[in-house]
């Protein structure tokens, strides 16, 4: 015999309440396998449900396709970070500039490497130190850099400052949206646990496969095992022959 199976996934929570509610709908009160105080609740509950997974849903493609903008900005920056730092390093090292400017940049422990900008932090940390470490330079006297310069190294740290905050306004939309998923989560799986055993008593007097079908019109999921899956395909197979 198949056995009924819960829904795992919201969606197909989501699945399992619209065709129950359709199937309310359709048939006269009288004749619904659902008693009016679930239909009631289902007819409550159903729209917070399916408005909370839209909500999730929209949260997530907007902060995936904002994350592509993000990664392009991210990426110019670092470069631009790195690329001044080593023009920076390649002064000092032909004696354009002294090594203790290093020191404006809390650079001096690194020599001529430059500090890993792979992490988020890492980043927003060092693109920083390099703009308000140049404008203190320069403050003391010393002479611009270019190739990129200070103000391109800005306009692209800026942009990506504010992609990074915008990103991080979209993660925290998704995480109150999944929480509001979370939330009614226990709810639809005791809603619709309670409907399905309302449903298969309503129908539990039929047999041959009619209490099935007709629970199955209600949203009710029912799985067949592997051996039962076997014996169906070899009785469809069986050839037919006309006397």
């Amino acid at each position: 015999m198949p056995y009924r199976r819960l829904p795992t996934t919201d969606k197909a929570r989501l699945r399992a309440l619209e065709k129950c509610q359709k199937q309310i709908t359709s048939v006269k009160p009288e004749e619904r396998a659902v008693s009016e105080h679930l239909a009631t609740e289902l007819k409550v509950f159903l729209p917070r449900f399916q408005q909370s997974i839209i909500n999730l849903e929209a949260a997530k493609n907007n902060q995936v396709d904002k994350n592509k903008q993000y990664i392009y900005l991210q990426r110019k920056a670092r470069l631009y970070v790195s690329h001044y730092i080593q023009v920076m390093n390649m002064a000092i090292s032909r004696g354009e500039l002294k090594p203790e400017i290093r020191e404006f940049y809390d650079l001096y422990s690194y020599g001529n490497t430059v500090p890993p900008l792979n992490a988020e932090k890492d980043l927003l940390e060092w693109g920083k130190k390099v703009i308000e470490g140049d404008k203190k330079r320069i403050q003391n006297g010393g002479s611009p850099i270019y190739n990129p310069s200070i103000a391109l190294v800005k306009v692209n740290y800026e942009k990506y400052t504010e992609v990074y905050h915008f990103q991080k306004t979209l993660q925290t939309t998704t995480d109150r949206s999944s929480q509001q998923v979370n939330n009614l989560r226990n709810e639809a799986d005791k809603l619709i646990q309670n409907i399905w055993n309302e449903v298969e008593q309503k129908f539990q007097p039929l047999h041959n496969g009619r209490n099935r079908a007709l629970s199955e019109e209600y949203g009710v999921v029912y799985v067949y095992r592997k051996s039962e899956k076997k014996k169906l395909e070899a009785m469809q197979l069986q050839p037919e022959f006309n006397f």
